[in-house]
């Protein structure tokens, strides 16, 4: 199906009718160049046109630079979490203060950069023409969910691949989460894989303050348990916590796969692919254990490449360390619905590629 641009002038104008009215009073307006980007962009089966536009809306803020840029988007359309219904001028005096200005200040300047932002990006998503999703600007597709058809002991596999950040997974009931060798998440407005999933799992209140951090806590309570609280498990562990709050995503279970060892007097850490593999193929023997605890069972598991943000592993080598334990799994006839989650268009290329030995 043909597509053309929206045009940018209209995309602004509809941007700044999301940001009055906020994602719960979407219905009934007239957004065209949204909607109509939403039909182009996402493949999310969104049964009404708000829920189309939300998703394009999310998908584009994610391509943003991480850091204060992302996150007043984000405060300001109301996609950060608990934020959907706030009113306009709450959200926008918390996006104000994302860059410490005053809220006129931000309303002049700060707030027309950041949603003119939010419109390149959606414009970057929509095809350029017939086939060739974003072909001009060297996008990996426009769909947030595509299928690789692999073989893995004498057989069909299909991998489901989301590009998408992982806060957003639906129905997926484990997810895999990179950890430190310690155990210590970091804090919830960090970027990171980690720091998402503890976000999305947090219970919050009608104001969006935090009542309950049910991952941190339940990972203090199984380093206490098996006895190695204030010391490093070893490269390769996992720990299995509850979901939180994303169990009303369908997500159930999170596995905290210890595979990132800090660097002794920096901020950095070392990754081993070795280390990759090791707590894959933990975490996938942990799911076996699990599964049938759980009603219905436990099935699907999702990874992202493990150790590919502060750990510094190229994704090919990360994906390469990850399919060593899966397809080793799958081919011993094991019949788990396996997804992968990546950020960026190079990342989900190579998982395409998985077919052709990457």
């Amino acid at each position: 199906m043909a597509s053309s641009l929206p045009d940018p002038a209209s995309l602004l104008v509809e941007l700044r009718e999301v940001r009055r009215a906020g994602l719960v009073r979407l219905r009934g307006r007239a957004l065209p160049a949204l909607e109509s980007a939403a039909e182009a962009v996402t493949a999310t089966g969104a049964r009404s046109p708000g829920a189309a536009v939300e998703a394009l809306l999310r998908l584009a803020v994610s391509r943003l630079d991480a850091g204060t840029l992302r996150t007043a988007a984000e405060y300001t359309l109301g996609l950060a979490q608990g934020t959907r219904d706030w009113p306009a001028s709450s959200r926008r005096a918390r996006a104000a203060s994302v860059y410490g200005v005053s809220v006129e200040r931000f309303r002049k300047d700060h707030e027309v950069m950041v949603l003119g932002q939010v419109a390149e990006h959606v414009l970057r998503l929509v095809p350029q023409e017939t086939g060739v999703p974003g072909a001009e600007e060297g996008e990996w597709g426009v769909g947030t969910h595509r299928f690789v058809s692999v073989r893995a002991g004498g057989r069909q596999v299909r991998l489901t691949l989301h590009v998408h950040p992982v806060d957003l997974l639906r129905d997926v009931d484990v997810v895999v989460s990179p950890a430190n060798v310690h155990l210590a998440l970091p804090e919830q407005y960090k970027s990171s894989v980690a720091a998402s999933l503890r976000r999305a799992a947090a219970v919050r209140g009608v104001t969006g303050d935090v009542l309950d951090d049910p991952v941190h806590d339940e990972l203090r309570k199984w380093a206490a348990r098996q006895g190695t609280a204030g010391r490093p498990v070893l490269p390769g562990t996992v720990a299995a916590t509850s979901s939180g709050a994303l169990a009303g995503q369908g997500v159930r279970r999170i596995y905290h796969a210890a595979v990132a060892v800090p660097r002794a007097g920096t901020n950095d850490y070392d990754v081993l692919p070795a280390d990759v593999t090791r707590a894959v193929s933990r975490a996938l023997a942990l799911l076996a254990e699990e599964c049938d605890r759980h009603a219905p069972p436990l099935r699907s598991v999702c990874f992202p490449l493990l150790g590919s943000g502060r750990g510094g592993l190229p994704y090919r080598v990360s994906l390469a360390a990850i399919w060593a334990a899966v397809e080793a799994e799958l081919a011993r006839g094991a019949r788990w619905d396996v997804h992968f989650v990546v950020r960026t268009p190079e990342a989900a290329a190579l998982v395409e590629r998985i077919p052709a030995g990457m």
